[in-house]
Order: structure tokens, then C-alpha cells, then sequence
């Protein structure tokens, strides 16, 4: 059984991280990296891009596509609490667009939708963003080669 003063020492670390966190990142933020509504891996995926940030995060983006339109994906990454939010939110803001509205997505227009992100951590914005793109290129490449219409 844990003792008393060490459950209120333990509740107390807690608030300080949740009040810091608070202090750094925007309610959205916190929102997206503790509930990722998106993580994981598609099976039988139509595409898939993995790219490693110069930070050493990893970001992997599965793709489900029909008729040219996004009908599913999913993120995966091994990063930060940024790069987390930051692939939740782009999930949710290209699932159900097209692959050329999809490929628009920039990393201030996925900042601004979560409220912003402190300067250190722009670079998972970046990283989410760019591997998007690979994954579309992926997907392009790989019809093409198979001599689909990408439309």
C-alpha cells in the first residue's frame, strides 16, 4: 500500500508538469498529444511515408484512398507530445479531402489550427507536414507505375 505523504508527493509532481505544460502549450495542443484520436497503422494501407526529423523523431503516415479522396489514415511516431499533436491534427484536417487539397496543408496553416506551438517545437509541424507529402508521393508513384489514373 503506498503511503499517504507519498501520494501527495506524487499528485504534487503531477500538478507542477500539468501547470508547465499549461504554460507552453495551447489547450488544443494538450487536447490532441494526450488523446490521439489517430495513432496508429493502417492495414493494407494504399500508402505509406516514414520520415525521421533531424530532432531523431519518427513519423509514419498510412493512407486508405478511394476515387482520389482520402477515406482513412492514421499517424504513428515515437517523437514528443508536439509531434503527437501535431499528427493528430493534420489526420483530422485531411481525412475526407482530396490528395491534391491534402498536399496544400502547411505547417503554419497545422499550427495555427492548434493554436499555435512554441518555436522549438515548429519543427514537428514540419516533420507531420513533410511526411504527408511523402506519402502522397508514394501513392502517386505506385499508381502510376501501375498504370491507374490518379484522379
Amino acid at each position: 500500500m503506498v503511503d499517504d505523504k507519498l501520494m501527495k508527493t506524487i499528485k504534487a509532481l503531477q500538478k507542477k508538469i500539468d501547470d508547465d505544460e499549461e504554460q507552453t502549450y495551447s489547450q488544443v495542443v494538450i487536447r490532441e498529444y494526450r488523446n490521439p484520436t489517430h495513432f496508429g497503422v493502417l492495414e493494407h494501407a494504399d500508402a505509406v511515408g516514414i520520415i525521421k526529423g533531424p530532432c531523431g523523431d519518427t513519423m509514419k503516415i498510412t493512407l486508405k484512398v478511394k476515387h482520389g479522396r482520402i477515406q482513412d489514415a492514421r499517424f504513428w511516431t515515437d517523437g514528443c507530445g508536439a509531434t503527437l499533436a501535431c499528427g493528430n491534427m493534420l489526420i483530422k484536417m485531411m481525412n475526407g479531402k482530396t490528395l491534391h487539397d491534402a498536399n496544400t496543408i502547411t505547417h503554419t496553416t497545422l499550427i495555427d489550427r492548434l493554436g499555435g506551438l512554441p518555436k522549438e517545437h515548429s519543427h514537428c509541424a514540419l516533420l507531420a507536414v513533410h511526411t504527408l507529402r511523402k506519402t502522397i508521393e508514394q501513392y502517386q508513384k505506385k499508381k502510376r507505375n501501375a498504370g491507374e489514373n490518379l484522379a
